[in-house]
């Protein structure tokens, strides 16, 4: 259950390894590096030369190094291979754009409108149903929140907790 829980965070934890994730998923969980490079940077909007070499060299130093040491990619000659995702990963990989909203935050906005509404008309089983809606929304948004803290971040609260 650790490593699972520490794989979600390295995975979500960075756009570009979701978006390697997601490519790998879109292509049975083989492709090459190339490919994937080209994907991220037309991803990030800028295919330009210089940008595809800036995600290349990211991707061999640091996310592929890192997905390798949790046994979610194999990387050889140039290709990589998804080996597994976590359960949770799949789950909270919504792709959400730079000017959408996350679906815990549409739910939470929804149950706010049904509840005032609920409230307006004096209906108590809506203004029960919205609010039920609404906890439900916020206890996921903590949830993913706490998925897409950085590891560092949890390191480091643990270790002030200890003492050390």
């Amino acid at each position: 259950m650790m490593a699972s829980s520490a794989s979600s965070s390295v995975i979500l934890g960075n756009k570009r390894r979701m978006l390697m994730i997601e490519f790998l998923q879109m292509k049975n969980g083989r492709a090459e590096l190339r490919d994937i490079v080209e994907y991220i940077a037309e991803k990030e909007g800028n295919t330009d030369r210089k940008h595809r070499k800036s995600v290349y060299v990211s991707l061999m130093q640091t996310h592929i190094p890192k997905l390798e040491r949790e046994g979610v990619v194999a990387f050889e000659r140039g290709v990589i291979t998804l080996l597994q995702v976590p359960d949770n990963v799949t789950l909270y990989m919504e792709v959400v754009q730079r000017n959408d909203i996350s679906w815990s935050t549409f739910y939470a906005g929804l149950s706010v409108i049904f509840l005032v509404t609920a409230l307006w008309f004096g209906n108590l089983l809506l203004v029960f149903a919205s609010l039920t809606y609404l906890i439900v929304a916020i206890f996921q948004r903590m949830k993913m929140y706490r998925i897409l803290q950085p590891r560092d971040s949890k390191k480091g609260r643990n270790t002030r907790r200890n003492g050390r």
